[in-house]
């Protein structure tokens, strides 16, 4: 072994990617940090490794064994393709594995390369010839029976990342244990096979089969068979009358001809593009983040199209299209509201009841069930006491919402919706994962029916359900922490609270004015609502994540974020219907955030920072 730096592990390493990678430009990185000398930045690309996890991938695009590079992917699937080998018998492996990926920079190239990994042993590839949006995926492998898929996309991330999407053979994003064992597979698996490089061989085999065309042909049939036919023929007559029309933006991303057939199909009226953010493009070069939740910040240009054409109604998938933006102007006031998460989950959970009970009239609301994640509003709990179906919670993501949909699937239920408020939202079951494209033609075909039958917005039906349901009010953020012994102090202080007791909770706050009924601790496995005292959801000591539920209705989940430094907040406030001071109690609401911020999380003590309006 050669003598670089004289550390035996960094000097190793640094051998293994000489040797290792293929890729001239991240080749030349890493000989060019070596020339400098710069063994810092060596050890921290080389001597910790991308960890696979529930999510897959997602880090910049460099070169290092911690970033999303050539050889990564390489490795990455050449473990993937080895734990499928252990879990499917050889006679399977026709079934194939399916590939998509986004517009962005390397997607297509990481594809093909892990498709040639999967080809080189003799398992059948379903690639994409085109960029897709990320539900083709999941859609596929429930179309054509494959073992598993993957996606190449980082949604909404800066344009200096990528990642690695991984779902299983049920259609949804794998969970444990799959994630730990396809890590293992993984290192078990490191060093390249001169044969994975090898991309040429697409084009030379029978074992590649580009799905496009087929996967969609029949996800449009399969979103128009969703859609009542009463539904549809508004929609024809709204398009006919000219009355409705929507101001769409791919945010730069791969949603634009999805949403514009999908449009066609369900009869909906035209859509008038965002020129500028319309195509594909790896630059986002008219967004600083392409993420359409982050409001209004990231809608200026579909606020200025839609005020020049004078269009009241604005949607925005993210770059992958797999989620869902909409904002509404008033035009009495001329004030644009941007929906949240938890808003647009309201509006599309009351309305895949209309549309099931439309498409079912015989329907048992007692066999329907629909999901949200435990951060999400609890406005769909409320709803299912009131109209007697039923409401689940997940864990936070739709891997969670994805594999719980399949175990009632199974037991012959029906899902009909899923949301988290991470704008988020699988409409039916064809695709079991967030979908922007059948989230936007649902939200589209509710406006034009509300619109054409009873004169209302989405602002007025949301209202509405507020006033028959009752108010649901949220403030969720964050503050940033980036040392990990702080954030175990503050949530140990919180396990520890009385007296410095081990258990012990805070009971209420502001000196007792609003008092604390239960507590849900996922990290530790406590839930005091439960009658045995533990918690049904699944723990993980490895996160930090904490509900408290306030006598008064008030819910809140502190959190820490598994890929950003951040201690997260999601509060809720779930009133009763006939507390009809909406003022009075969202001001209740950030009152009793304050004081939980001051009182649990202590800024000031523990030096966090406040996320920048």
């Amino acid at each position: 072994m050669a003598i670089y730096s004289g550390d035996s592990n960094l000097d190793e390493q640094i051998d293994l990617w000489l040797k290792w990678d293929r890729n001239t430009q991240t080749l030349n990185e890493i000989k060019e940090l070596l020339t400098k000398k710069d063994f810092p930045k060596l050890s921290k690309r080389l001597l910790k490794r991308l960890t696979f996890g529930t999510a897959g991938l997602r880090a910049c695009m460099q070169a290092g064994f911690d970033s999303m590079n050539d050889l990564v992917i390489i490795q990455t699937a050449q473990g993937l393709c080895e734990y499928i080998k252990e879990q499917y018998k050889e006679e399977d492996y026709n079934r194939g594995v399916v590939f998509g990926f986004d517009g962005r920079y390397n997607s297509k190239r990481f594809a093909e390369l892990s498709a040639t990994v999967f080809v080189q042993n003799k398992i059948k590839v379903y690639l994409y010839g085109h960029m897709v949006a990320t539900p083709f995926v999941p859609f596929a492998i429930l179309q054509k029976h494959c073992l598993a898929g993957v996606m190449v996309t980082a949604s909404h991330n800066p344009k200096e990342d990528n990642g690695y999407k991984v779902y299983w053979g049920n259609g949804a994003q794998i969970i444990s244990p799959h994630d730990k064992n396809i890590q293992r597979a993984i290192l078990d698996n490191l060093e390249p096979k001169a044969s994975s490089w090898r991309t040429d061989i697409l084009t030379q085999t029978e074992l590649i089969e580009d799905p496009f065309e087929e996967m969609r042909e029949l996800y449009f049939e399969t979103l128009k068979t969703h859609i009542p036919q009463k539904y549809l023929d508004v929609n024809q007559q709204q398009k006919e009358q000219e009355n409705i029309r929507f101001v769409y933006t791919a945010m730069h991303g791969v949603g634009w001809p999805f949403v514009k057939q999908a449009f066609q199909i369900a009869h909906l009226p035209n859509l008038v593009p965002v020129e500028e953010q319309k195509e594909a493009d790896p630059e986002f070069p008219t967004v600083k983040f392409p993420n359409p939740e982050e409001g209004k910040s990231s809608l200026q240009l579909s606020i200025k199209k839609a005020e020049e054409e004078n269009i009241n109604m604005i949607l925005a998938n993210d770059p992958d299209a797999d989620r869902l933006a909409y904002a509404e102007k008033d035009n009495e006031t001329g004030v644009w509201k941007v929906f949240n998460g938890n808003e647009l989950g309201t509006l599309l959970g009351w309305w895949s009841i209309e549309n099931y009970k439309a498409l079912h009239p015989d329907v048992d609301m007692g066999e329907c069930y629909l999901l949200a994640s435990t951060v999400s509003s609890k406005i769909l709990r409320a709803m299912a006491h009131r109209e007697s179906f039923n409401f689940i919670e997940t864990l936070t993501g739709f891997k969670w919402m994805g594999n719980r949909a399949i175990e009632l699937m199974q037991q012959d239920k029906h899902v009909l919706f899923a949301f988290e408020e991470a704008i988020g939202f699988m409409f039916s079951t064809a695709v079991l994962d967030k979908d922007g494209i059948s989230a936007a033609t649902h939200l589209a075909t509710m406006a034009c029916y509300l619109r054409s039958t009873e004169g209302l917005t989405l602002t007025n039906k949301l209202q509405q359900i507020y006033q028959k349901y009752g108010y649901h009010c949220t403030n969720c953020s964050y503050l940033f922490c980036d040392q990990p012994e702080i954030i175990k102090r503050i949530f140990d202080r919180l396990r520890n609270f009385q007296n410095g007791q081990p258990g012990t909770y805070p009971s209420s706050i502001l000196n007792g004015e609003f008092r604390i009924k239960n507590i849900r601790d996922l990290t530790t496995g406590i839930d005091t609502a439960q009658p045995h005292g533990l918690a049904i959801l699944p723990v993980s000591s490895s996160s930090q994540m904490i509900t408290f539920n306030f006598e008064n209705g008030l819910v809140i989940t502190l959190r820490t974020s598994g890929t950003e430094p951040k201690i997260k907040y999601y509060a809720e406030l779930c009133a009763k219907p006939e507390e009809k001071d909406w003022g009075k109690l969202r001001a209740t609401l950030d009152r009793m955030v304050e004081a939980i911020v001051e009182e649990f999380l202590q800024p000031c003590l523990n030096d966090l920072k406040p996320k920048a309006d």
